[in-house]
């Protein structure tokens, strides 16, 4: 029996529909409104990259133009209705999902103990005890308050002391939470501080099929269709193994339908769907001509891999690439309008001289930059300027440049 097939622009529009890029950016952006769109999401990762604004206000901005990040701190720091753990990087997550990661908290507490020791070479674990006991007679800390007699490496970022590591520990597998974050460092507590007594119950958490239940439904719901591959991939707290085993059972039950699903290229390849996807309004949606910058880890592109086959778009973030080997630039945003990727954007704010500056754009192959482009392009530029903290565009000569 032949498969039905979702063609790519029906698909393109339930993919951008799923991600809340289907509407124009309006509406409230702080409280109840902005804690639903992160529910509607599934969760937002954070980065600490700021060239113009990190990754998770961007993401929030670029659905919700009245966005501004004391909304964000407010709800994950005040009124705790977010938790921060780790999805495929850390991320701000609704707090009633919390449940749903003792699966990802007792897989971490077994793996990282051998993994961690090779990776960090010490013994970090003859720090834990200490560790949790500062922290339930001092309250929050961050990593300079532990630890302060051990011996900092200056190898980088994820060069950690023996406490430092204890406390990633402590937090992944659930003795600590992050209650937020001081600039861009993690500031824990107790759990039991922080997370509701009803939700960190271990008695109460899902079993793991229940989890896996979880979720590779609520992956779909976010997706519209995928492989099980990508399903596992959502949440990363599950297999492909486990994801395969799911998708199989949810065939034989009749709540799953594998389709065909045309690439930009016009190739086939078979997805997951939910019955009825057919009827979806969203697969003749337009969505609004408005052009959005995005982050290059906006959830539509974290998959690089689906983002080329579903939209042709083929991207890497440079960041760790010897700016002589660069393609583009060291922190290059996507340009989205309609249901096409139209660009790539090399753009910094300097906030010394009160200016976001425009260094260079590549339209994409096919893609002619005419005067309603660039006007559209221009007013998304000004509605970014707040969020930037800056006051004025300026653009670099020849900014405009040749599709590579």
């Amino acid at each position: 029996m032949s498969r039905a097939r979702l063609g790519n622009g029906a698909a393109r529009r339930l993919f951008l529909t799923r991600h809340l890029l289907s509407d124009p950016p309006q509406g409230p952006a702080k409280g109840a409104a902005l804690l639903k769109l992160i529910h509607d999401l599934g969760f937002v990762q954070l980065d600490s990259i700021n060239t113009v604004a990190r990754a998770h206000d961007l993401i929030l901005f670029a659905r919700r133009s009245r966005y501004r990040p004391a909304a964000l701190k407010r709800l994950y720091e005040k009124d705790r209705a977010l938790f921060e753990h780790w999805t495929h990087d850390a991320a701000v997550i609704p707090m009633e999902f919390y449940p749903q990661w003792q699966l990802r908290r007792t897989r971490d507490a077994e793996k990282l103990l051998g993994r961690w020791k090779d990776w960090q070479r010490h013994d970090f674990e003859a720090q834990l005890q200490s560790v949790l006991e500062q922290v339930r007679a001092e309250g929050p800390v961050t990593s300079s308050d532990v630890g302060r007699e051990e011996p900092r490496r200056s190898g980088g970022w994820w060069q950690w002391h023996p406490s430092k590591t204890a406390l990633e520990y402590l937090w992944r597998s659930g003795a600590l939470a992050v209650t937020g974050r001081e600039g861009f460092r993690k500031r824990y507590d107790l759990t039991e501080r922080v997370v509701p007594a009803a939700l960190r119950d271990p008695t109460k958490a899902p079993d793991p099929p229940q989890t896996i239940d979880w979720c590779c439904d609520q992956a779909l719901a976010r997706l519209g269709f995928a492989t099980a591959g990508e399903l596992a991939a959502f949440w990363a707290h599950i297999s492909p193994a486990e994801a395969r085993g799911w998708c199989a059972a949810e065939l034989t039950a009749g709540r799953l339908e594998e389709i065909d699903l045309e690439a930009a290229d016009g190739s086939l390849r078979p997805a997951f769907t939910r019955p009825g996807w057919a009827d979806d309004p969203a697969l003749t949606r337009d969505p609004p001509k408005r052009l959005r910058v995005l982050s290059p880890f906006d959830p539509a592109l974290r998959d690089r891999k689906r983002a080329a086959r579903l939209f042709g778009f083929d991207y890497r973030i440079e960041v760790f690439v010897p700016e002589a080997q660069r393609k583009y630039g060291y922190y290059v945003f996507p340009l989205l309008q309609g249901d096409r990727l139209v660009g790539r954007l090399d753009m910094k704010a300097h906030r010394d001289q009160d200016a976001l500056r425009i260094t260079a754009l590549w339209p994409e192959h096919g893609v002619r930059w005419g005067k309603g482009r660039q006007a559209a392009f221009e007013a998304e530029l000004q509605r970014l300027l707040p969020l930037a903290g800056v006051g004025q565009l300026r653009f670099a000569d020849g900014w405009l440049r040749e599709p590579v």
